[in-house]
Parts: C-alpha cells; sequence; structure tokens
C-alpha cells in the first residue's frame, strides 16, 4: 500500500478556513452528535424527495422536508468498498488506498476486503480525539476484523454488523460482527446466491429465524441511548436495498400485484436469490430502508436529542445494473421500472451520473433551513473536512484531503471555490476515470490491459445533465486540460492499478 504526502494539496488552507466562532454550536456546552446514515446501491430517484412515484419513503421525505436537499451529490466511487474509504478518509479516488471491491485475502477465517492502513486517518478517529464517542451499524468493507482495516482500529468504540461486503449479500447470514467477534444469528442461514429454474418460487423459503437488519438497527439505537449524554458520531451503512431481495413480507404486501404481472417470477438468473414479486420486493426493500430511518429518528425525539444532532443520509453509489436477462437488473431488481436513475445515464459500476449521482439530505435544527435545497456540486471527501468542522475539531492530518467545508454551502447555498476538481478512477468494469470541473465532466472508459481504451468522452453538465451529446470533438482543448489536470493530481496505487495508466499486467 502506497501512502503518498503531496504538499500542492493545502491543507493549512483548511485550518484557516474553518471560521469557528460562526457555527452555532460553538456556544453551546455540548457539540452536536452526528448520523451519518448511509444507504446501500440507492439510486438518484427512488425517494419521494427526488421525484419517485411509485415506492413510499415517508421517514425520509420528512427529513429532506426539515433539512436540504443536495441535487448535485456525488458519491466517492461507482461501488462498495471504495466509496466508504473515500467518505471516512477524505480522499478521492486518485488518491485513496482502496479502489475497487477486493477481498483481503483472508478467506473464511476472519473474511472481509482489502483493509485500510494504520497511516490513513478517518474522521472518526478524528472525532474521537474532540471527545466523540463513536459507532458504526451495518455494512463495512474497510478490513477484517484483527487487521488494520478494522473498524475497532479506526476510531470506532462499537461496531455490529457485517464486517464483510460477501456476507452481506443475505441478510439471513450465519453471523454477524460484534466488535471483533462473529456472532451466530441464525442455525439455518441462507446463501445470498441460488437459482431456481423451475418450480414454486416463495418468498418464505429465503427466510430464516433473524433478519440482520433488525438486529443492527436494535443495536444502534442501544448506542443512543447509551450515548444521549455525550457527543456521539453514529455511522449507519444500513445494506438496503442491496441485492438480494429478502425483505419483510408486510412491506411486499403494499405494493401492487399487477406490477409483476409483466415479468413475472425471477428465479436467480441475474445472480443473488429468486423471488416471486421481484418489482414489490424491491419496492419493499427500500420502504423497509425508510422505516429504519423512521425509527432512528424517533429515538433521537424520544431522548431529547433533535436539536443538537446533525443527521445526514446518502447511498454508497447507484442503483444496481443490468445482466444477463433484459426482464430484470441484477439480482431481480427493477432499476428500470422505478426510474432509479431519475433519468441520468448510467447505473452502478458506472462513472456516467446515474453510477454516481446520489440523493443526499441533511437536517441541522436551527442551521439549516427546512425545504431549502443545496445545488453546490459536492462529493464523499467533503465530509470529512465539514464534520471536522462541525465537531470544531482540527484538522492535523497530514495525508492528502480532497474535500471542501460543506457548512456553508447547508447553511446559505454558497460552499467556498472547490480548488480541485472532483475526480474517479476505478480499476473496475473494465477500468474507468472521471474529473468534474465546474460544469464540464469528461470521463474515459475499457482502460484495462486487453482492452482497446476507448476516447475521452465530454459532457456539460449545466445543459445535459443526462449526458446525452457527447462534446468532445468540439472542445478538444478542455478535454486535455481536464486530462492534464487529473494525471497532475494523481497518485498510483499499486494494489488497485489502473493498467492502462500505470502500464502494468493485471
Amino acid at each position: 500500500m502506497q501512502f503518498l504526502i503531496q504538499p500542492y494539496f493545502v491543507i493549512a488552507f483548511l485550518f484557516c478556513a474553518f471560521p469557528f466562532g460562526e457555527i452555532a454550536m460553538a456556544q453551546q456546552n455540548t457539540p452536536p452528535n452526528i448520523v451519518f446514515i448511509l444507504a446501500d446501491d440507492l439510486g438518484y430517484g427512488e425517494l419521494g424527495c427526488y421525484g419517485q412515484e411509485k415506492i413510499k419513503t415517508p421517514n425520509i421525505d420528512q427529513l429532506a422536508s426539515e433539512g436540504a436537499r443536495f441535487t448535485q451529490h456525488y458519491t466517492g466511487a461507482p461501488v462498495c468498498a471504495p466509496a466508504r474509504c473515500t467518505l471516512l478518509t477524505g480522499q478521492n479516488l486518485a488518491h485513496a488506498e482502496i479502489r475497487g471491491n477486493r477481498d483481503s485475502g483472508n478467506g473464511r477465517i476472519f473474511p472481509g476486503q482489502f483493509p485500510i492502513t494504520d497511516e490513513i486517518v478517518t474522521i472518526a478517529e478524528v472525532l474521537k480525539s474532540v471527545g466523540y464517542t463513536n459507532g458504526a451499524f451495518g455494512k463495512w468493507g474497510l478490513g477484517p476484523s484483527n487487521t488494520t482495516g478494522s473498524p475497532m482500529k479506526q476510531g470506532f468504540d462499537r461496531y455490529y454488523g457485517y464486517n464483510c461486503q460477501r456476507n452481506a449479500h443475505s441478510y439471513y447470514p450465519p453471523f454477524l460482527d460484534s466488535d471483533e467477534k462473529e456472532v451466530r444469528i441464525n442455525n439455518f442461514p441462507i446463501p445470498g446466491h441460488l437459482r431456481l429454474p423451475s418450480g414454486e418460487v416463495r418468498a418464505d423459503d429465503y427466510r430464516a429465524e433473524n433478519y440482520a437488519p433488525d438486529l443492527i438497527l436494535d443495536e444502534a439505537v442501544k448506542f443512543i441511548e447509551k450515548n444521549k449524554n455525550k457527543p456521539f458520531f453514529l455511522y449507519l451503512p444500513f445494506v438496503e436495498p442491496h441485492v438480494a431481495m429478502q425483505p419483510p413480507q408486510e412491506w411486499i404486501d403494499q405494493y401492487p400485484t399487477e406490477w409483476d404481472e409483466e415479468n413475472g417470477v425471477y428465479r436467480g438468473q441475474n445472480g443473488y436469490l429468486p423471488h416471486p414479486r421481484p418489482r414489490a420486493g424491491y419496492a419493499a426493500m427500500i420502504s423497509d430502508l425508510d422505516e429504519h430511518v423512521g425509527t432512528i429518528l424517533e429515538n433521537l425525539k424520544k431522548f431529547n436529542l433533535e436539536k443538537n444532532t446533525i443527521v445526514i443520509f446518502t447511498s454508497d453509489n447507484g442503483p444496481t445494473h443490468g445482466s444477463r436477462d433484459p426482464r430484470f437488473h441484477v439480482g431481480g431488481a427493477a432499476s428500470t421500472f422505478f426510474n432509479s436513475t431519475g433519468g441520468l445515464k448510467g447505473f452502478k459500476g458506472s462513472c456516467y451520473e446515474g453510477g454516481i449521482r446520489v440523493p443526499c439530505v441533511v437536517r441541522w435544527p436551527d442551521q439549516v433551513k427546512p425545504g431549502s435545497k443545496v445545488t453546490t456540486p459536492s462529493y464523499f471527501p467533503d465530509w470529512f473536512p465539514t464534520l471536522a468542522k462541525i465537531a470544531s475539531a482540527p484538522l492535523e492530518t497530514k495525508q492528502i484531503l480532497d474535500g471542501i467545508d460543506l457548512t456553508s454551502a447547508m447553511k446559505s447555498g454558497n460552499a467556498p471555490k472547490r480548488e480541485q476538481p472532483m475526480v474517479w478512477e476505478f480499476n473496475g468494469y473494465g477500468g474507468i476515470i472521471a474529473i468534474r470541473d465546474g460544469n464540464w465532466k469528461a470521463l474515459r472508459r475499457n482502460l484495462r490491459k486487453g482492452k482497446q481504451p476507448l476516447d475521452w468522452e465530454l459532457y456539460n453538465l449545466a445543459t445535459d445533465p443526462s449526458e446525452s451529446k457527447d462534446v468532445a470533438s468540439e472542445h478538444p482543448e478542455i478535454v486535455a486540460n481536464l486530462e492534464t489536470q487529473f494525471l497532475e493530481r494523481r497518485t498510483s496505487e499499486p494494489d488497485f492499478p489502473v493498467p492502462f495508466l500505470d502500464n502494468v499486467e493485471k
């Protein structure tokens, strides 16, 4: 793992740019609690507050009405693990240690993904340094238990959930991770992948004793109650609506049977588990997520924590993409039927807007105007300096930081000028790089060995947010400038190479 320090990232600016006296919490005895909720594979258009008309999301919609809705917020990566890395470390994909979904190599003993190192500093560690108690509940994906990447080694005092993303492919797994121990939850677990070419498909055949999201939610509620009298950072990387589809039946029953008359049952042909009513099942996953968000909000109210808590809700990447059978997306998901991208191009795994632009709502009473809208382009690396400012925590890390502070954007709609472009580098899905500077966005695909790299594409997102017209041939000077900016700022990461850029075979 390569760890580099780049002097052109002016970390000192971040210190000077934080007028701590401007924020109300500096005048309070207790700094604000921070609740960060991260959905899994939730698309830009899958919430009512973002235009969804079929799926019920009343709790998240209410959260948006009580706070701000971001219209140009981006994940740091188009898939799970690297997105989480960019969020927690404040680094974009051209600098981050984790740039893809790669297993740790530990096999079945403490399974998990490639670990972040001791050298990296997470936002949890920064918050802990100023007295926050930190808990993480849900899907981790940044290193197995008993490695440097364990949440217990990266600033968290309590962890419960799926350390390994592969274990999270089932909502009825054999175990969950509690701190650094595996805790068995189902004696008859359900594997996350199965095909049923013929015969009756029954949802109950893919359920077991304990539904993992409910257990994770219960532990998160316990954390709130235990720490209600001191500042806390509650990180909630919920698993829903990532397939497989195994939602509670009561939510499935809320949706019309007519939805699934066209395509019928899903038999697992595009991976994951079969489902008798895949469209209703997918909607039910999102409604179940919404209910869990509602439970968190209810408990903040129950313990009189609403006023002094900022709640952030977003998603790790765009919605599930298609696969073998064109009638269904992966796992039977219905991303096309629900217009899950809100009309944007691309899905999960893509650096087109549909793969990386995600919903984001923020509620911060007396700080963020209810019903407001933030149009400033922003992305996951921005949350590191933003949460540090909210907590009055000094940014003493020497690592590269790529984000800007969003507190002024949330409060007034005006964000500080972004000195560096937003960048994505992903060695999966054929190899993709993308860069956004102002309204211009350029991307290039097929950058792995054995593939013919495609030409740069260029889009003006101010006039063409759906990326329907590639204007690279009309503006070669802009393409050249964006390519230069990207190459000048990226660092090589040997564990996650982009062969075309790094001249390696992989």
